[in-house]
């Protein structure tokens, strides 16, 4: 059984996923939850902090699958294929990249909320180095600087992500992933 906190922000994503972040309201989750507003309000303070717990709760689930990719005992490029499939939006107006969007456009610098989300990001980040420093060292990609591909490839990511999460027309998930892989083929075969 999922404890309170953890039910108030399964909820928060299934909303967003099902309305939007638009029609997120503390009173709304509350209700699907069979919680008063002051009751999450007890666990999160804020919309915005309900909001962050929410993402790195998603994170962190997202990275137990992550880790696991990475894992798997097969050529870096491979790995780095299914590193892509993850960061990447299912489909437009994706949960999870609408919730990322929302909380970075409230993040101030300077707060909490801003270093909490850094971390988030960095996590992603070294495990993109890692793994194509690791391909580098076995010989199965070419000598590039892999912090500075990592930047790169994510900038790339991140535009392509984008474009899929907001519904871009002409804009879809196998028509990205070629882009991607062509990209990655280049740059690292």
């Amino acid at each position: 059984m999922k404890q309170p906190r953890e039910q108030v922000m399964a909820a928060a994503m299934a909303a967003i996923a099902d309305r939007g972040l638009a029609e997120l309201t503390i009173a709304g989750l509350g209700r699907e939850v069979g919680m008063s507003s002051g009751h999450i309000l007890y666990y999160f303070g804020s919309k915005d902090e309900l909001l962050l717990q929410t993402l790195e709760w998603s994170e962190e689930q997202l990275g137990v699958e992550r880790r696991s990719a990475l894992s798997k005992p097969v050529p870096a490029r491979e790995r780095i294929d299914a590193f892509v499939d993850l960061y990447l939006p299912d489909r437009p107006r994706d949960p999870r990249w609408v919730l990322w969007a929302e909380v970075w456009n409230r993040s101030q610098p300077g707060e909490d909320a801003l270093r909490r989300q850094l971390e988030l990001e960095l996590v992603w980040h070294r495990d993109l180095v890692a793994l194509v420093a690791e391909g580098i060292s076995r010989g199965e990609l070419r000598a590039v600087d892999p912090e500075r591909f990592a930047v790169r490839a994510r900038a790339l990511l991140d535009g392509f992500g984008t474009h899929l999460v907001v519904g871009l027309p002409g804009t879809d998930r196998a028509e990205i992933l070629g882009h991607v892989k062509e990209f990655l083929d280049d740059a690292l075969l």
